[in-house]
């Protein structure tokens, strides 16, 4: 796509969700970038295939695509747009350092596992509460799966992180024995985050 079609925000809006390389909700995207993705914007951005949006509630989570990711690849080499001000003028040398570099881009920004388990956790429940890894994984997709098993087996050797099998095993049901991540020998189906 011509860099010319897309406006400034939604320049912005793109670099912000592949440098989070996660889904976004409204406010997560103005706490990083300053701005949210709402209105024309999303639709355009939606139509190009370039940004999913999925209403959850009354507002809507954002992810960026490959066709996004490859928007973003490309912008790497372009000249700074025009009004994008002092900082837009800093983030394209940046952009464009990185193109120096020579490194893909789906690998300087890599989704931090770690941080959307948590923040997948606290979508369903307060600090402290346990959580069943059946409900965890639904509100992680797009995230591959031996890298959740991966990270929540090394969270769970950090203070605070309990990965635990269900006491009641007859409760399980085949989505809760599914979703069970196996290490230490043991099939485990619960989750609990403590404050702090």
């Amino acid at each position: 796509m011509p860099a010319e079609q897309l406006t400034n925000r939604e320049r912005a809006v793109l670099l912000a969700l592949m440098a989070e390389a996660r889904e976004l909700t409204n406010a997560e995207l103005r706490a990083v970038s300053g701005l949210a993705l709402d209105g024309e914007p999303r639709r355009r951005l939606n139509d190009r295939k370039l940004v999913t949006s999925t209403k959850v509630g009354r507002s809507f989570t954002h992810e960026i695509t490959d066709d996004g990711v490859a928007w973003c690849t490309a912008e790497l080499s372009q000249p700074v747009p025009a009004r994008a001000g002092y900082l837009g003028g800093a983030l394209y040398a940046l952009l464009a350092g990185l193109a120096r570099s020579g490194q893909p881009l789906h690998e300087i920004f890599r989704p931090d596992v770690e941080q959307q388990i948590r923040g997948a956790y606290l979508r369903l429940a307060k600090p402290g509460e346990w959580v069943g890894l059946a409900e965890l994984r639904e509100q992680l997709f797009g995230v591959p799966r031996p890298a959740v098993d991966a990270e929540l087996e090394r969270m769970a050797s950090t203070p605070g992180v309990h990965v635990q099998a269900e006491p009641n095993q007859k409760a399980l049901t085949g989505a809760h024995r599914a979703a069970a991540v196996r290490f230490g020998g043991d099939d485990r189906h619960m989750l609990m985050i403590e404050a702090g």
